[in-house]
């Protein structure tokens, strides 16, 4: 059964509404019927876009340890909870990427333990992530209830430095017995709570942030960048962000995290980093960087 009702403190204004998919210059779908995006090769060259990434399954495995120690993260989180979903707004920015990797921003609610993790996941991300895991329709178990998202599809507008800054805000949630995924201010679908073992009641971990593909070409670090390929520290505007970070309590209401409950995660501060903002209501942070450089050369 598709919420009747957005969960408190989810509702996006109208400016984070406004992103848009390329496709729908075309129409959209009628109801009872749903996107579904044709897969073709190169049809978006490397780094050519920005695309959701609206779900991921990841069972058994490490968030820490995926693909061989490649990923690198710049990521903030809380655990140890009881956690029936989490919230964030985020802002959309297109970093350059190279040798076939990634970079991703995105949410993770997450449980069990560190070599057999479930997660479900949702953000926007730069070239595409055919490692382990899966996203979008590839995904065993996701049921799709609307008609207006193809998933993996281009979004537009995106951020740029020192200009406007566009967001996209993401919540995933426990409802009806399943986890429910919306962006912006539409249900997209639903994970049955029935394809997971550790999720399958509730999270005890969310995280928010970015990860990074270093294929360590030629033996130094990436020039692939993460977030807007700057550092957190230079700030709004500049460098990319997470604002009013959330989890949903048992009462089915959306809390702010307190940031003095944040762990960060940061693999290669010289690369990537994080700065979260002295803010006197709600939590928000700064994360990214360039990648390959003097400091960052290995």
């Amino acid at each position: 059964m598709k919420p009747s009702s957005i969960p408190g403190g989810a509702k996006m204004n109208s400016s984070q509404a406004g992103l848009f998919q390329d496709w729908h210059k075309n129409g959209q779908c009628p109801k009872g019927t749903i996107p579904i995006r044709r897969e073709q090769q190169d049809v978006h060259p490397r780094g050519s876009g920005v695309k959701w990434i609206p779900h991921r399954t990841q069972l058994n495995q490490s968030i820490a340890t995926d693909d061989g120690n490649h990923n690198e993260f710049a990521t903030v989180d809380i655990e140890g909870g009881i956690f029936y979903g989490g919230r964030a707004i985020l802002n959309v920015w297109n970093p350059a990427v190279y040798n076939g990797e990634f970079s991703i921003a995105e949410m993770w609610v997450a449980a069990g333990p560190d070599k057999e993790t479930n997660t479900v996941e949702a953000g926007w991300k730069s070239d595409g992530y055919k490692r382990k895991g899966c996203y979008n329709l590839q995904c065993p178990g996701f049921v799709q209830v609307n008609q207006k998202f193809a998933f993996g599809s281009p979004i537009e507008p995106i951020s740029r430095y020192s200009a406007k800054q566009f967001e996209m805000g993401i919540t995933i949630y426990k409802k009806h017995g399943n986890w429910w995924l919306q962006v912006q201010d539409q249900v997209l679908g639903y994970w049955p709570s029935s394809i997971f073992n550790y999720l399958a009641s509730t999270a005890t971990r969310i995280i928010w942030g970015g990860i990074g593909y270093n294929s360590k070409p030629n033996g130094h670090h990436t020039r692939t960048q993460m977030g807007s390929g700057h550092f957190g520290n230079e700030g709004f505007g500049k460098a990319s962000y997470f604002k009013n970070i959330g989890y949903m309590d048992n009462s089915g209401k959306l809390r702010d995290v307190d940031a003095r409950s944040l762990n960060l995660q940061v693999t290669r501060p010289f690369c990537y980093n994080v700065k979260v903002a002295n803010n006197t209501v709600g939590t928000d942070f700064f994360f990214g960087g360039p990648g390959y450089s003097s400091p960052c050369a290995v």
